[in-house]
């Protein structure tokens, strides 16, 4: 979470320094970025979908599911000299 408080932050600032000197921010528009957030809701609808479909008991809420992946947790590499994950399939 504080990543993202100053990754906000830096954006504020720059925003600001942006507008101070007249200069247009080569941003997306924001429709855009509505897009990246539906990319981002939409992959998680297959997995919910897959458990429901299967009939398991649901053992983490829409909001267990989405939040973690949408708001900062992200893939952890592996430690130098590490053995490759097992192939999924």
């Amino acid at each position: 979470m504080r990543a993202h408080l100053i990754s906000l932050g830096a954006g504020l600032l720059v925003g600001i320094i942006y507008s101070l000197i007249n200069v247009r921010s080569p941003a997306p528009p924001v429709v855009a970025l509505v897009g990246l957030l539906g990319i981002l809701v939409g992959e998680q609808i297959p997995p919910m979908v897959r458990s429901l479909w299967q009939k398991e008991p649901v053992v983490q809420s829409w909001l267990g599911q989405v939040k973690p992946h949408m708001f900062g947790h992200l893939p952890k590499g592996r430690a130098p000299g590490a053995a490759p994950p097992p192939a999924e399939g």
